[in-house]
């Protein structure tokens, strides 16, 4: 069987802010920018690996079957960071945690730490509260 992962959704609450974060911050590449119903899903991804990618989404959007209690616990979820994450890794953690770190826009919640399950990680929010983890490849 030959499955690969092509792409995952993270949710968004302010579109231009996710857009500057994944693409001015962390440096992907936009793939795709679309808008309908004055919504907006933005497609982004690490530059040479085209086989991969996230998808920016409105986290709840009209005819989907979500109750407005529902979109309410979605709505808080995101707000204190409990309702999306991802998993990134790179080569040199301490970089891209500077760089990270001096970004306006990026909330740290760990800095580089060696994990007692062997690997060396740091987790930062993104501006809709989504918890990103990057793990150094060793």
């Amino acid at each position: 069987m030959d499955i690969t992962i092509h792409a995952s959704f993270l949710p968004h609450s302010d579109p231009d802010a996710s857009l500057a974060f994944y693409r001015d911050t962390l440096g992907f590449e936009v793939r795709g920018d679309v808008g309908y119903g004055g919504m907006r899903w933005i497609t982004v991804g690490p530059p040479g690996q085209p086989g991969t990618s996230v998808v920016l989404e409105p986290p709840t959007t009209d005819g989907c079957g979500i109750t407005d209690d529902e979109r309410r616990t979605i709505e808080e979820m995101m707000a204190k960071g409990t309702y999306a994450g991802i998993n990134l890794a790179t080569t040199d953690l301490d970089s891209t945690f500077e760089r990270l770190q001096a970004a306006s826009d990026t909330e740290v919640v760990q800095e580089p730490t060696d994990q007692h399950w062997g690997v060396r990680d740091c987790a930062v929010r993104d501006p809709a509260g989504n918890l990103i983890r990057i793990q150094e490849l060793r």
